[in-house]
């Protein structure tokens, strides 16, 4: 039984590690951006908002004069494919921000955004071999950046790295500019979306902002939806863990209920002892507890174990305390309530009868 219990453990770690992971390379830019909400194109898709919308830059001002809005900035993302002056191939989220806004990152290494043709880049992508002083040339316009900074985390988005540059910059990336191009002035008139910082313990009615501005708003967390395969990846995962702890209450009720079942006509001579259901239900569950425990502790060393060793590999995974300690201690509950119904049954029963008597 605790073999049993220490390899559902294992899989319930590594299954967490792989969530995580997953969700971090999907949206960890998301979540590393200092906005409460997002307000896009009105009536774009909320699934593909990110490729999809264009905003008016009129619209940033129009929100930060929203009542309970602290700032606004205007945002851009592009995906672009792109290949460093070392020969390094790299896809790249490029994300624009205003210099000097509240969305313009620090940096860890080399130094923050200061001028167009500029951009800072992902931990993560540093570790694909982007130093600090390379040239990032981008694919098919040519257009090319330099590398000033690299930031201290993984930021990404879509499974894709990160890069900061300057809105201007990140608007003539947009629209395919070339060297010599003359650039119509609606180009940088547009964005994604205008990134909104409500005031501490204020609430901004995003309805009224939405009309003034004509955008469509969600909040930080709905919009990691609009990251590609986020939604379709962490629902199928969810899927799999919440299949894996049903699959745990049946089995590990059926190993306590066949362990109960032989231990029947020693529950049945306590019970013609003189001992109560509440005694016999805390005797088994204490047991049952400590078999769990142990299992569960020895699976979560292996498990960490393992997972340390996959997190070095280029395999998304990921772990954290909170999703481990809050799936053993899920498992651990799973356990012993089929423990407790397995000795309810059994408790149930005339003990006489089980002892034979009635032959």
């Amino acid at each position: 039984m605790g073999v049993v219990v220490a390899l559902i453990a294992i899989l319930m770690v590594l299954l967490s590690g792989l969530t995580v992971g997953l969700v971090n390379d999907g949206v960890s830019g998301l979540q590393r951006l200092p906005a409460t909400s997002l307000a896009v194109q009105d009536g774009v898709s909320k699934d593909s908002a990110f490729s999809r919308s264009v905003v008016s830059t009129d619209a940033v001002e129009t929100w930060r004069e929203q009542p309970g809005v602290e700032d606004a900035a205007p945002f851009g993302n592009a995906l672009v494919n792109a290949r460093t002056d070392q020969d390094v191939e790299i896809d790249l989220a490029l994300w624009g921000v205003e210099t000097g806004s509240y969305l313009d990152p620090e940096v860890a290494e080399g130094k923050a955004l200061a001028g167009e043709g500029e951009v800072v880049v992902s931990a993560t992508a540093a570790e694909e071999g982007v130093e600090v002083g390379d040239t990032i040339t981008i694919d098919p316009s040519g257009y090319q950046l330099e590398v000033v900074g690299i930031l201290a985390d993984q930021h990404t988005f879509g499974h894709v790295d990160i890069g900061y540059l300057p809105l201007r910059t990140w608007q003539e990336v947009k629209a395919g500019v070339r060297d010599g191009d003359v650039v119509p002035d609606r180009v940088y008139d547009e964005i994604t979306a205008v990134a909104i910082r409500a005031d501490d313990d204020a609430e901004v009615d995003m309805a009224a902002g939405d009309e003034a501005a004509g955008t469509e708003s969600m909040t930080l967390e709905e919009s990691y939806g609009a990251s590609p395969g986020y939604t379709a990846e962490t629902s199928t995962l969810q899927l799999v863990q919440g299949f894996l702890y049903a699959i745990s209450a049946l089995v590990i009720g059926a190993f306590f209920t066949v362990l109960t079942v032989q231990r029947k006509q020693e529950i049945s001579v306590l019970r013609a002892m003189g001992a109560s259901t509440s005694y016999l239900l805390r005797d088994s569950l204490a047991q049952s507890l400590i078999l769990l425990v142990v299992s569960v502790a020895v699976g979560v060393g292996v498990g960490v174990a393992a997972g340390a060793g996959l997190a070095s590999t280029p395999m998304p995974f990921a772990l954290e305390a909170a999703p481990i300690a809050g799936a053993s201690a899920l498992l651990i509950g799973l356990g012993v309530a089929g423990a407790a119904v397995a000795v309810l049954r059994i408790t149930r029963v005339d003990p006489l009868s089980a002892l034979g008597g009635s032959r």
